[in-house]
């Protein structure tokens, strides 16, 4: 999987951050090919505002957007391998000064909100979304299971803990 993370903001707060590896936690449990292909951007607030209201006629800044590029229903699986064009997933963008406000709004680190930021924008381009309540709980009950798997995919087992 190519995941191509670019840090045009905020680099010095973000790049000891397991991102690479999340995004490609999600992308694997999402069932996408190895010719998968997405970038991740972090950018300020004047930027994110304009995308938003360019693309979602949204005045102001928003925490994260994405953008799909290739069809997420176009047929994919008997192009995984290799020798296979990029599937070029799309783009997830991120604001860490709305990020780092809504972590402390709700008391999570600056690590902990951007990685939901991020499970939230993949997940996008993985054909979730929230518009409709029952789309809501759906792709809430993924983020949070996703998130937990991967908090939890180095502990040792419970006995072991003790």
């Amino acid at each position: 999987m190519e995941i191509l993370i670019t840090y045009p903001y905020r680099e010095e707060d973000l790049t000891e951050m397991p991102l690479h590896d999340l995004a490609q936690f999600v992308l694997e449990r999402e069932g996408k090919p190895l010719n998968t292909e997405v970038s991740v951007s972090f950018v300020d607030n004047a930027t994110i505002a304009e995308l938003n209201e360019r693309f979602r006629n949204i005045e102001g800044p928003t925490d994260v957007l994405s953008s799909e590029c290739d069809n997420i229903a176009d047929d994919i699986t008997a192009a995984d391998g290799p020798a296979c064009p990029l599937y070029e997933l799309g783009d997830v963008i991120i604001a860490p000064d709305v990020a780092e406000a809504q972590s402390q709004e709700y008391g999570n680190s600056l690590e902990q909100e951007v990685s939901l930021l991020l499970v939230h924008g993949l997940l996008h381009l993985c054909g979730y979304d929230h518009i409709e309540d029952d789309e809501a709980e759906i792709m809430e009950a993924r983020e949070a299971e996703l998130l937990r798997e991967w908090s939890e995919r180095n502990l040792p087992p419970i006995d072991e803990r003790r």
